[in-house]
C-alpha cells in the first residue's frame, strides 16, 4: 500500500493511493494522521477498507509523509564510497564503530512537488538522496533480530544540507535544520510490499543528470543496527522517522562543487518506494 499525507480545504489529509488517485481513509478510521494510525495500530486496517478513490493525486499538495513525527533521526556517513569523498575533501571524519546522529525538525521539511528553499545566507545548497524509514510500532532496547517487524514502511528523503552552516563548527545541526530545506515522500510504502530494503537502487537526479547512484546494501551500518542502536537512548514511537544516510556524490566533494540553485528541479529515486521530485527556490528577504 500507498499511504500520503496532503492538504484539502487547509487541512491534512490522509489517503491510499490507487493508479495515481486517492482515498481518503482518515475519516472511515476514525484517525487524523498516518502518525495516528500507526499509534492506534490500524495499519492492518486499511487494505480491509472498500473506499471508492475520489480525486486524483496530481490534484492535491502532498505534505511530508509523516509531518506530525515526534522524532526525525538522520544517519550520517553512513556510505563507505560518501565517507571517503567526505575524508577527500579534507573534512575531518573517522570511521566509527556506532552509527553518526544528527536530528532534524518538521519546520525544515516540506513534500513532494512542493519548493525546497534556499537561504539568502547562504549559496551552498547541497542535495542528499536517502531511504528513510518509518516506524511502526513501539520500542525499547530493540534487538537486531527483532528490528525490522517494528518498521511500518519505507520512503524517500532528501537531506538538503546548508553546507558552509553546517561546517562552522564540530556539529552539524544548523546546516541540517534551515527552514524548508529537506523533503520527505511522496508516500510511505508499506513494509510488506519490500521484503528486503537491503538491496534497492538510489539515485539523485538534477536537472535530468544522475549525480548519486548507488545501492542500499553498501550501507555501513544496517538498518536493524541503526534501529537498534537509537531504540537504546530514546523508546522508538509510531511515526519515527530515521532517514539511513546518502552516498557519495555530493555537491560539495565535486571539483567544482555542484550546488542546487534557483529553478533547479531535483529527484530522490528509489527502486520499489517512489520519485520525490522538487524545485528549488530562493528565500525572499523577510
Amino acid at each position: 500500500m500507498k499511504l500520503v499525507t496532503y492538504e484539502l480545504g487547509g487541512q491534512a489529509r490522509i489517503g491510499l493511493v490507487t493508479d495515481d488517485r486517492i482515498a481518503d481513509i482518515g475519516e472511515a478510521l476514525g484517525v487524523r494522521s498516518i502518525r495516528e494510525l500507526l499509534e492506534k495500530g490500524r495499519l492492518s486496517d486499511v487494505a480491509k477498507l472498500k473506499l471508492k478513490p475520489e480525486r486524483d493525486l496530481a490534484s492535491v499538495n502532498l505534505l511530508p509523509v509523516i509531518p506530525d513525527s515526534l522524532h526525525y533521526y538522520c544517519v550520517g556517513v553512513n556510505y563507505a564510497d560518501h565517507l571517503k569523498e567526505v575524508q577527500d575533501a579534507g573534512i575531518a571524519r573517522a570511521t566509527t564503530k556506532e552509527p553518526v546522529f544528527f536530528i532534524r525538525f518538521p519546520e525544515t521539511l516540506v513534500g513532494h512537488d512542493q519548493a525546497m528553499v534556499m537561504p539568502k545566507v547562504s549559496d551552498s545548497f547541497d542535495y542528499e538522496a536517502e531511504l528513510a524509514v518509518i516506524i511502526g510500532k513501539e520500542g525499547r532496547y530493540i534487538d537486531e533480530a527483532d528490528a525490522m517487524s517494528h518498521i511500518a514502511g519505507y520512503s524517500c528523503f532528501n537531506d538538503g544540507s546548508i553546507r558552509d552552516w553546517q561546517f562552522h563548527t564540530g556539529q552539524v545541526t544548523p546546516g541540517k535544520n534551515f527552514f524548508a530545506s529537506g523533503s520527505f515522500g511522496p508516500w510511505m510504502v508499506t513494509a510488506d510490499e519490500i521484503p528486503d530494503p537491503t538491496k534497492l537502487d538510489i539515485k539523485l537526479v538534477l536537472n535530468g543528470t544522475a549525480l548519486q547512484h548507488s545501492n542500499t546494501s553498501k550501507l555501513i551500518f544496517s538498518i536493524p543496527k541503526i534501529i537498534s542502536y537509537v531504540s537504546a537512548w530514546l523508546p522508538l514511537k509510531p511515526g519515527d522517522v530515521i532517514a539511513t544516510g546518502t552516498p557519495s556524490g555530493v555537491g560539495f566533494s565535486r571539483k567544482p562543487p555542484i550546488f542546487m540553485k534557483a529553478g533547479d528541479i531535483c529527484e530522490v529515486q528509489i527502486e520499489k518506494v517512489g520519485v520525490l521530485r522538487n524545485s528549488i527556490v530562493k528565500e525572499r528577504a523577510l
